[in-house]
C-alpha cells in the first residue's frame, strides 16, 4: 500500500505560483495559439459588418468551407531516423529570396478592418523577410507601401478596370515605387454575391444606423479608430459611396482578355503572375505563354461559390505544366500544415489573406506580427516533425489528399 501523510505546508508552497493576471493587447495576443484563437478575438472586437465582410464569402459560401476542408483532409508521411535539427523555411520565389514559404495575399478596403491596414501588414511583412502584396483596392498608396517597407519585398495586385488609364497609372507607379511583381487578377469580372455584407448593409464608407450603433457600443475603439484617423483612400477609385458590390461591378470590366495581360506585361519590367488560375488548361496555355507564375485561387470563396478547390487542383496542374513552372496558391489557409502540405505538393509559394486580416483586426501590427510568428512555428515543427531540414526536401510522397469530394463518373 501506499504511505499516506500530512502534507508539510512548506511543501506546498513550493507548487503554489500565483500569477498576476495580464490585460491589453499583448496578453491577447500572447493567449492566441492559432489562427482561430486571432479570428476569435477579431470577431470580438470589430464591428459585425467589418468582420463578415472580412470572414465572409459568396453566396452558401462552400467554396470557403471547402477549401479549408480539404487541407483537414490530408495525411502526412513522416520519415524516422532523419534528424531535422536546424530547420531552413528559407525559399526562393520569382527571383528572390523569402524568409517563410507563404507571403501577404492583396486584400480591399483593409483599414475598414483596423486602422492601421495595409501599413501594418506590410511592415510586419518587410520585418518578417516575407513578400507584402497591396490589392488595386488597397486603402494605402502604393508610395505609402513602400515607406512602411522600405527595403523588402512589395508586390501589387492589379485589376484591369474600365477606365484603361487608371489601371495603367497603377502599373506604373508601383514600378516607379520599386514593386518587384504584379499580380493580374483574372477571376473578378463581376462582384461575387455576397450575402453577408447585403444582410449587414454594409457600404463603404461605413454608415451609422441604429443596428451600426448598437453593435458599436461593446466595441467603441474601432470607430474612435476610424473617426480620427486619415480618411480612407482608395488606389484606384475616386466614388466610394454605396455596396462593394455596386463598386466593383462599376470599376471591373467584365471584357479583359489576353490582349490586355500582353499589353501590361509590356508595360511592367518586373515579373508578372496570373492571379485566380482554377483549371488546368487555362494554368498550361498561361505557362506556355511564358508568363512567370500563376497563382490557383478561387478569391478565398468571394467569387463563384462551388469554385474548384485550389489545394486540389495543385497536384493536377503541376503534373501538366512540370515541376520548373512557378504555380503558387492561396484560398483557406489557416494553419502552417497547410503551406507545409501544398509546398510539398508542387507549390513554389503560398499567400494568405483572412489569416493576416484576423491579426490586423485582433491587433493591429502587433497582430499582423502575431499571425506570421505563429503561422512560421507552425511550417517549422511540421518540417520537423516530417524529419525535413528545408524546403526543397519536401516531396509529395509526405502528403495524401483524402477523398471527401470526389467527381461522379
Amino acid at each position: 500500500m501506499v504511505q499516506r501523510q500530512i502534507p508539510n505546508p512548506a511543501d506546498v508552497l513550493e507548487f503554489l505560483k500565483i500569477k498576476m493576471p495580464e490585460f491589453g493587447k499583448d496578453a491577447r495576443l500572447k493567449k492566441a495559439l492559432t489562427i482561430s484563437d486571432l479570428r476569435s478575438i477579431a470577431k470580438r472586437r470589430t464591428p459585425a459588418a467589418a468582420f463578415d465582410y472580412t470572414d465572409g464569402a459568396a453566396d452558401y459560401e462552400l467554396s470557403i468551407q471547402r477549401a479549408r476542408q480539404a487541407f483537414e483532409d490530408i495525411e502526412f508521411h513522416p520519415d524516422v531516423l532523419t534528424p531535422a535539427e536546424n530547420v531552413d523555411t528559407t525559399t526562393e520565389i520569382l527571383g528572390g529570396s523569402s524568409a517563410l514559404p507563404f507571403g501577404i495575399a492583396p486584400t480591399g478596403f483593409t483599414r475598414l478592418m483596423q486602422t492601421e491596414g495595409e501599413t501594418a501588414g506590410a511592415g510586419a511583412a518587410g520585418a518578417a523577410g516575407i513578400p507584402f502584396t497591396l490589392s488595386t483596392l488597397g486603402t494605402t498608396s502604393i508610395e505609402d507601401v513602400k515607406k512602411a517597407n522600405p527595403n523588402g519585398r512589395n508586390w501589387f495586385q492589379l485589376y484591369v478596370m474600365r477606365d484603361r488609364d487608371i489601371s495603367y497609372g497603377l502599373v506604373e507607379r508601383a514600378a516607379q515605387a520599386g514593386f518587384d511583381t504584379l499580380q493580374f487578377t483574372v477571376d473578378t469580372p463581376i462582384a461575387g454575391n455576397r450575402m453577408r455584407d447585403a444582410r449587414n448593409g454594409f457600404s463603404i464608407p461605413p454608415q451609422l444606423s441604429l443596428g451600426t450603433i448598437a453593435n458599436a457600443i461593446p466595441r467603441p475603439w474601432w470607430w474612435i479608430d476610424f473617426l480620427t484617423t486619415p480618411k480612407l483612400e482608395f488606389a484606384s477609385l475616386s466614388s466610394t459611396g454605396g455596396t462593394v458590390g455596386d463598386l466593383l461591378n462599376s470599376a471591373m470590366d467584365p471584357t479583359i482578355g489576353y490582349d490586355d495581360l500582353a499589353t501590361i506585361r509590356e508595360m511592367w519590367p518586373g515579373k508578372i503572375v496570373v492571379k485566380g488560375v482554377q483549371n488546368v488548361p487555362d494554368a498550361v496555355k498561361l505557362i506556355d505563354l511564358g508568363v512567370d507564375g500563376i497563382i490557383l485561387s478561387n478569391h478565398g470563396g468571394r467569387q463563384l461559390d462551388r469554385a474548384p478547390i485550389p489545394f486540389r487542383l495543385l497536384p493536377k496542374v503541376v503534373k501538366e505544366v512540370g515541376q520548373d513552372a512557378t504555380v503558387m496558391v492561396d484560398t483557406g489557409i489557416m494553419n502552417g500544415q497547410d503551406i507545409v502540405a501544398s509546398m510539398a505538393l508542387g507549390a513554389k509559394f503560398t499567400l494568405i489573406g483572412r489569416a493576416y486580416l484576423y491579426g490586423l483586426m485582433a491587433g493591429g501590427r502587433e497582430g499582423v506580427d502575431r499571425t506570421i510568428e505563429i503561422l512560421g512555428s507552425e511550417v517549422r515543427r511540421t518540417m520537423a516533425l516530417l524529419g525535413v531540414s528545408s524546403i526543397e526536401e519536401l516531396e509529395p510522397r509526405h502528403v495524401t489528399q483524402l477523398a471527401r469530394l470526389v467527381p461522379v463518373a
